[in-house]
């Protein structure tokens, strides 16, 4: 989108519109390039649910959810976007680190979001996944 044609929204701030944007250039790709958006759910369902006791399913709010046991690790929305609980913590070092962004609808709690652009995005949502899994945290 160049930028004579954002629109611009007095009530919102500038992340949200990037964030806006983002999700309509994704839609695009999508359209466009529809074997591309299922290549990366697939890679990052292939990986994470090969790890040993997770389970893939139905997510309640629709997607993919990875489990170990009764805990959550995380869930896909499609192809462009990963929600993973993690303690507050782990979620302020992953998000001062850039490695994630606060969650999109509970950016208070220790939920992370990763906005999935391409497939190049794959081994850092994997390396969330598998953050949550190893859990080093819990450990000591």
């Amino acid at each position: 989108m160049k930028p004579s044609e954002r629109k611009h929204h007095p009530d919102r701030d500038c992340r949200q519109s990037s964030a806006e944007e983002r999700n309509e250039e994704h839609e695009r790709d999508v359209i466009h390039n529809p074997g591309t958006a299922d290549s990366i759910l697939t890679q990052i369902e292939r990986e994470v649910g090969s790890w040993d006791g997770v389970t893939v399913s139905a997510h309640r709010f629709g997607g993919v959810e990875f489990r170990v046991g009764r805990r959550e690790l995380g869930h896909l929305h499609g192809s462009y976007l990963a929600d993973l609980p993690f303690p507050v913590p782990v979620r302020k070092q992953l998000v001062a680190a850039g490695k994630a962004e606060t969650h999109h609808i509970l950016p208070a709690s220790g939920w992370v979001s990763y906005r999935i652009g391409s497939e190049r995005d794959v081994p850092s949502v994997v390396a969330l996944f598998r953050l949550n899994y190893e859990r080093p945290w819990a450990a000591t």
